[in-house]
């Protein structure tokens, strides 16, 4: 194993070249990826065989700990080779203590993209010391386990895509349209039709968003290369109206829906359908294998809130796709306990804080 020289352009290169035409490779084994996670630091591993060429690589973000002399390391849908493969998963592990030791980790995490079914590639990686949560619940990982996905669509005609979808979405999609409703490959430029919409799909499902500046750095840290920001608009009174929007990327014959928002209004032009048939045919002009609709939490109760977000997908026909999940290596386990103790010191006051001035604004407003 070797560790990167951030200083070599031509081995820069040559691991993106590895990373991006993979088929383990994914937009966070990027080493654009950290100009999206500024706020870590990042490291990288290279494996190679005997003929020299590169086998395997490994981009591990860095997060320093406040207060103490440690951090966390994160290689997110990593590493970038055949999970199957021992002997290479072996060789990045070992470049991997050697990053925990140079950085003064206490803990290494991965979360390598395989299928919770495929057994031995999990056993692979719990043999090598790793510990691992079977069946986690939902959103207790960093990265949703269970995704809905088109998988094998590499070669398919737009046709034969829009033939395999169920008859309501194929109507959806070519009424948007004829309601006036038109899709637009934008950048940073339309954020601000965006994000209001993030703000409001927030509020309306209820869950937490990023920053403006977020977005601006997904969007510019990928390139337009691989993330494009998809915005459907409706002409009305001479104005363009934002309907919907989604952030996506497309990278190692992936085409990921990372984020999506849309209004309250104008729902009944399907501004939705048609937004996902567009960023589709990008998938298929891409020769992508795969167009991966992300994360459905909750997908198997009907009665959550969030079941609504697996019916629309589900109307696509693609498959459920349930990943194995996060593995641990701990390296300072004395540390661990004492930055699991502080996190949770600090959540504590966090939620009392909260608490408060829920009960105080409920109290002003009665």
């Amino acid at each position: 194993m070797e560790i990167i020289d951030k200083k070599n352009k031509q081995l820069l290169k040559e691991y993106e070249d590895f990373a991006k035409n993979s088929e383990y490779g994914n937009f966070m084994q990027s080493l654009r990826w950290p100009k999206v996670k500024d706020n870590w630091g990042w490291d990288a591993v290279i494996s190679r065989g005997k003929d020299g060429k590169i086998r395997g690589t490994c981009l591990v973000i860095i997060k320093n700990i406040p207060i103490f002399p440690t951090t966390f390391l994160y290689a997110p849908h990593g590493p970038v080779c055949d999970w199957s493969d021992k002997e290479v998963m072996a060789d990045l592990f070992e470049g991997v203590k050697a990053l925990a030791k140079k950085y003064r980790a206490y803990q290494f995490m991965w979360d390598p993209p395989f299928e919770e079914k495929e057994r031995d590639r999990s056993k692979l990686i719990t043999d090598m010391g790793f510990s691992h949560i079977d069946d986690a619940p939902e959103l207790t990982t960093i990265q949703a386990r269970n995704n809905y996905m088109l998988c094998g669509i590499k070669g398919k005609t737009a046709d034969e895509m829009m033939q395999s979808f169920k008859a309501d979405w194929r109507n959806r999609i070519r009424k948007a349209p004829r309601k006036g409703v038109y899709c637009e490959i934008c950048g940073t430029e339309a954020l601000d039709d965006f994000y209001p919409m993030m703000e409001a799909t927030g509020i309306r499902d209820g869950f937490s968003i990023r920053g403006k500046d977020y977005f601006v750095k997904f969007i510019e840290g990928l390139g337009k290369e691989h993330c494009h920001l998809f915005m459907c608009y409706v002409d009305e009174d001479g104005k363009k109206i934002p309907l919907s929007g989604a952030v996506t990327t497309q990278y190692a014959g992936k085409t990921c829906y990372v984020y999506g928002a849309s209004a309250n209004h104008h729902r009944n032009l399907y501004p939705n359908y048609l937004m996902q048939w567009t960023m589709i045919n990008w998938a298929l002009e891409g020769n992508c294998d795969i167009y991966d609709f992300m994360g459905i939490p909750f997908y198997k109760d009907e009665t959550n809130p969030n079941y609504g977000v697996y019916k629309f997908k589900k109307g696509f026909n693609g498959e459920v796709i349930t990943y194995a999940g996060e593995y641990f290596y701990t390296f300072r386990p004395i540390m661990k306990k004492i930055v699991d103790f502080a996190e949770k010191v600090y959540m504590d006051m966090h939620e009392r804080k909260r608490q408060k001035l829920l009960k105080n604004r409920n109290t002003d407003m009665q």
